[in-house]
């Protein structure tokens, strides 16, 4: 579990296609120093496996990722330099300062719009139905694992307004208008659907 507040941004080393798996390595500078092998890391908002610590103090991280989530994440569009965000698992002991983010991503959405206004930055994203129906305006998403507030919701997408501070921190700073994103609906959505619809 975790909560879309992004510790730092990793850069991709290699995104590599194999016989078995997808290698993909990435550069970590602070999530780094207290992961092991075999622990979680959310990487644009996807929950991931650490499969191999390497480097001079353990700053690189080897991810061997199954085609599922090759083909349902925009990992696949990883490449050398590209930056990702990345989050360690919520503790029990700490705070909730996003919302609860599971790291199973529901689709891939496209940015449309992605421009200054003022001092903040407007974010639309053009997302797929199914991501779509569970959108509400002032609900939170997950866009590339970070925890963010529905400011608008369209009838094929939705806009957050995005301050200075999460533009600097995230991997937003790198992307531009067609931009591939991870969406993760709020889980919460989901069980009222189901829930709802049992009763009918």
């Amino acid at each position: 579990m975790f909560t879309g507040i992004i510790e730092e941004t990793g850069t991709v080393l290699a995104a590599e296609e194999g016989r078995e798996a997808i290698k993909l390595v990435i550069e970590s500078k602070v999530c780094s120093k207290s992961l092991e092998v075999g622990d979680s890391l959310a990487v644009n908002g996807c929950c991931l496996t650490v499969a191999e610590l390497s480097g001079t103090r353990d700053n690189t991280v080897r991810f061997d990722l199954v085609r599922e989530t090759w083909k349902l994440t925009n990992l696949q569009f990883a490449h050398q330099g590209i930056l990702v965000n990345l989050e360690r698992p919520l503790k029990a002991s700490s705070r909730l300062d996003g919302h609860f983010v599971t790291g199973h991503i529901d689709g891939i959405g496209s940015i449309i719009r992605w421009e200054q206004s003022g001092k903040d930055w407007v974010l639309e994203v053009l997302a797929p139905d199914e991501v779509m129906r569970y959108i509400v305006s002032k609900g939170s998403i997950a866009v590339d694992g970070i925890s963010l507030t529905v400011a608008e919701v369209r009838k094929k997408s939705f806009l957050c307004w995005i301050i200075p501070h999460t533009r600097e921190v995230t991997a937003l700073r790198q992307r531009t208008s067609s931009s591939p994103v991870n969406l993760e609906a709020d889980i919460i959505g989901k069980y009222v659907e189901k829930f709802v619809g049992a009763r009918k």
